[in-house]
């Protein structure tokens, strides 16, 4: 059996170009068009002409990171995430030095519209809890 070595993380949404935008803000993601198309714009207005769907992705212009997909569906979130992010800005630190790489992120995810939620901080290990602009949980780690 052959190793699976691409993953995509797909977001059901409410506004798809909005909250990738934002995921783009958060990880220095681009928004990348499907193949044959100048946008998603122009993808959803072809394949979409009611206005029915609305998709978009976006992805690591380095390429090591997963692409991010966004798709429109009718029905809100109405409960905690089974799964979510780590956005991961304290790799390697610990204590306060952690501590302090994290709340500056945090800083300046919250003018983006991240929610903080809460610290979890036991004196060496510590993340932030935070929601995106749609209420997905994800965690600074």
């Amino acid at each position: 059996m052959a190793a699976i070595r691409q993953v995509q993380i797909t977001f059901d949404c409410a506004e798809p170009e909005r909250l990738a935008r934002f995921w783009c803000e958060v990880l220095g993601y681009v928004v990348t068009a499907p193949e044959g198309f100048a946008s998603w714009d122009d993808f959803n207005r072809v394949r979409f002409p009611e206005g029915d769907g609305a998709w978009c992705a976006c992805g690591d212009p380095t390429g090591a990171g997963p692409r991010l997909f966004f798709q429109r569906v009718p029905e809100g979130k109405v409960v905690k995430n089974r799964v979510h992010l780590d956005v991961r800005v304290g790799s390697g630190l610990s204590g306060e030095e952690r501590l302090a790489a994290l709340e500056a992120e945090c800083a300046r995810l919250l003018p983006l519209g991240a929610v903080r939620e809460r610290l979890l901080y036991d004196g060496t290990d510590s993340c932030i809890v935070m929601r995106d602009i749609e209420d997905n949980e994800f965690c600074l780690d």
